[in-house]
């Protein structure tokens, strides 16, 4: 079993030492060392003092015979002396980390931000909430926009137009889910130092700078607009826009949860030519229906159109705005995705007369990349890429050369680990290999791809920045940019590159306190110091990481343990879950949260671990729980919390489980199993079936309800209703819970109470996925009183 352990506040590696002996080591080594220094220091000195006295061979022997009897006496002194004083625990001195802290931020970490606007500088808002342009090379930097600028528009954020003529400040900011908001833009004319009037309305849905120049694309209720500069008159681009029917430039509740994962689905070409944007038809999509209660007399009805498992799909078609002539032109769906329903994945321009796009039929077993590219006002296919590769998860975007002759891609090669694909018209090959995995491209500049993998060490959980140099279609042997800088405390590393390579800030993220700096000028820009001396008077848990063998396969776990753990006790268990598929629980970041706190004050240990289905390992781990989902990522927590039991330091009657979401449904399915290792847990906001959840992601790993019915119905938490009478379980939801409806939970209390189960539960009135705001401080002290009398 592979352990090491890690120390989450100094960075070092500890090594589990008996303290007491380690002192009586240290002082009888330091007493030695400076008896001996005594010894000869004084026989020369008393020798020279004595021989003015008494003869020379006298002198000598009485010297050294004074001089050892005062260095024995010393030795035994110091020895003991320093025994009792190194022995002495400074943790008593400390206090522990409280949830007050963790609701604080007391423990906060700082990380840098930065906005690359050239080669060699970057844009970094200061606390005091002013904008200084910085240059990389020297560090100098001047204001850029004032702070006051900033509050004369209550601005929560920023866009700086390529050409740096204006500022479009974001205000009024109103959240609708997950990545999507409406807000206010308001244009700051830098040369005049004025706000400009505009013609752009409010509640904008989203808005862009082109990347070169200062033209404008936006969306306003739910169709596309384009501006050649911020004060000319906005040309409307799409007018068949209609609430929860047709978006334009957007997309709808389950691309931009599931596809997207952003607020926007227009993309500027290059140099600002060509808009091209998504057209979404909700029209033939189910509604969820929930209940807001506001503070009205009534409560109103929230509707959104949302396709559950094996329901229909919105329909999606992709389309290019040409802003020289306001010609639009569709990019047509290949004829062996189109045929049947599909899904639009990607969108990246290579240049401005290339566009690459990834399809996928709704079975998502297999992604399409295609490019097109411009000929006769027309997006015509052409043969730079045409790839069709098998997988069960959302692809990754090709990043492009600069001159959109090649590119490059991640997907699993013939050993089923993913890694590095260069493709060009005349190559196509594999650039890394091995059992580990590319996780994302960096930056692909004229002579350089940058990449983080989780190669170094074969520990999936790390990360590290690599290099390859490029020589035409061949390319050099990876070269690991961080893998020796700063070893102990920086094993979690990424990257953000200057416009063409030259500098980046290398962000550190653990297992020690995070790091910031810039490079290849080597500048720290942010260090954490001031958390570092904060943390010096708390007792911090430490952070063990291993692997345990279940079947073929060594996964990996984390243990978070109170201060001054003790191997020959029993603490109380909490594993922390989450196991959907491509998860990952055990990494090296830094971490201060909640798992903090029950470490250090209530002396929980709190582990978490990665069965099958989790990700960055290979394949055949991840594709486990393909077609059945609730199956080995339940049973793998199971077996690893018994493993954990056999350690010898877990209390085996005090063993409890807890998870959000899809660890929310994993904690109810495994306390549904009636295994006996569990006596407690706790479930937020957790699926139930798997029919009533979105469609692109369910159907991704359990097809449609109708093609793998069985598993369906094998794969509920309402099916194991009877097994929760001989468990403690808190079931959490919010009632605006647009992600994981309330229907969910309400689900599983109605199967718990057809089955006489005594529960305990918690609702948050309009509150979603996410449980924000006062219901996010009320849920963590309502789990901690409840796992409080569980173990008490």
């Amino acid at each position: 079993m592979h352990n090491l352990l890690y120390n989450t506040y100094t960075d070092k590696v500890c090594v589990s030492i008996n303290q007491f002996y380690l002192s009586i080591y240290l002082s009888i080594y330091l007493s030695i060392y400076l008896s001996i220094y005594l010894s000869i220091y004084l026989s020369i000195y008393l020798s020279i003092y004595l021989s003015i006295y008494l003869s020379i061979y006298l002198s000598i022997y009485l010297s050294i015979y004074l001089s050892i009897y005062l260095s024995i006496y010393l030795c035994i002194y110091l020895s003991i002396y320093l025994s009792i004083y190194l022995s002495v625990d400074k943790t008593e001195s400390q206090r522990t980390f409280t949830l007050e802290d963790y609701f604080n931020g007391t423990a906060r970490t700082k990380s840098y931000n930065m906005r690359w606007v050239s080669d060699d500088e970057y844009l970094h808002k200061t606390g005091e909430g002013s904008l200084h342009l910085i240059n990389a090379t020297t560090g100098n930097g001047r204001e850029f926009v004032n702070q006051q600028i900033f509050s004369r528009v209550a601005a929560f954020d920023y866009m700086v137009s390529a050409d740096r003529k204006y500022v479009c400040f974001l205000s009024n900011y109103t959240k609708l889910w997950r990545h999507s908001y409406t807000a206010s833009y308001s244009i700051y004319d830098l040369e005049k130092r004025d706000f400009i009037n505009t013609d752009i309305p409010h509640e904008i849905q989203y808005l862009a700078w082109s990347p070169t120049g200062h033209k404008l694309a936006f969306v306003w209720q739910n169709n596309v607009f384009v501006k050649e500069t911020p004060t000319s008159a906005f040309r409307q681009v799409t007018t068949d826009g209609a609430h929860n029917l047709i978006l334009n430039g957007i997309p709808d509740w389950v691309y931009e949860e599931e596809m997207f994962s952003t607020n926007f689905a227009l993309w500027w070409s290059p140099n600002g030519r060509f808009v091209a944007y998504a057209k979404f038809n909700d029209s033939g999509v189910h509604n969820i229906e929930y209940t807001w209660y506001g503070e009205g007399q009534y409560p109103n009805t929230v509707l959104i159109p949302y396709p559950k498992a094996g329901t229909p799909n919105p329909t999606v078609k992709l389309f290019v705005l040409d802003t020289n002539t306001t010609i639009t032109n569709e990019v047509l769906v290949p004829s062996d995705v189109g045929a049947g329903e599909h899904y639009l994945s990607t969108v990246t321009w290579a240049s401005d007369e290339r566009i690459a796009v990834q399809w996928q039929k709704r079975t998502q077993n297999y992604v399409v990349l295609k490019t097109y590219d411009f000929s006769g006002n027309a997006w015509t296919e052409s043969s730079l890429v045409h790839l069709t590769s098998w997988t069960i998860f959302s692809p990754d975007e090709p990043v492009f050369r600069p001159d959109s002759s090649s590119c490059y891609y991640i997907m699993s090669d013939e050993k089923q680990f993913k890694h590095l694909v260069y493709f060009s018209p005349t190559v196509r090959s594999f650039l890394t290999t091995g059992n580990w995995e590319v996780t994302s491209i960096l930056k692909v500049t004229n002579d350089a791809v940058y990449y983080v993998s989780n190669e170094h060490n074969a520990s999936p959980g790390q990360r590290n920045v690599y290099k390859m140099t490029i020589n035409v279609d061949s390319h050099s042997e990876r070269e690991c940019l961080t893998c020796t800088l700063n070893v102990d405390r920086c094993k979690y590393n990424s990257a953000l590159f200057s416009t063409k390579g030259s500098y980046y800030l290398m962000s550190c993220s653990g297992p020690g306190l995070p790091l910031h700096t810039l490079r290849n000028k080597v500048r720290v820009l942010e260090d954490n110091k001031d958390l570092e001396n904060t943390l010096q008077d708390i007792a911090m848990p430490s952070v063990t990481h291993g692997t345990l063998k279940i079947g073929e396969f060594d996964l990996w776990y984390q243990m978070i343990l109170p201060p001054k753990f003790d191997k020959s006790k029993k603490y109380p268990l909490l594993i922390d879950v989450y196991a959907g598929p491509c998860s990952q629980k055990s990494d090296f970041r830094f971490r201060v949260g909640w798992s903090t706190y029950l470490a250090s004050t209530e002396k929980v240990i709190v582990a978490s671990f990665d069965g099958r289905g989790s990700g960055y390992q290979g394949d055949k781990i991840m594709h486990a729980l393909y077609k059945r989902l609730g199956t080995y990522e339940v049973e793998d927590q199971i077996t690893a919390a018994r493993h954990f039991i056999d350690m010898g330091f877990i209390d085996k009657n005090r063993v409890a489980i807890w998870g959000w979401s899809y660890g929310g449904y994993v904690t109810s399915m495994v306390l549904g199993a009636g295994s006996g290792v569990f006596k407690y847990g706790m479930a937020v906001a957790p699926v139930s079936k798997w029919e009533y959840y979105d469609s692109i992601y369910t159907e991704r790993y359990m097809l449609t309800p109708a093609e793998n019915q069985a598993f369906y119905d094998n794969s509920t938490v309402t099916g194991r209703a009877k097994n929760f009478k001989s468990v403690q379980y808190l079931l959490v939801h919010g009632t605006a819970d647009d992600n994981v409806h309330f229907q969910q939970a309400a689900q599983i209390s109605k199967a718990l109470v057809d089955e006489q189960v005594d529960f305990d539960t918690m609702w948050y009135t309009d509150e979603d996925h996410g449980l924000g705001g006062s219901a996010n401080r009320h849920v963590y002290t309502h789990m901690s009183h409840f796992l409080k009398n569980c173990f008490a």
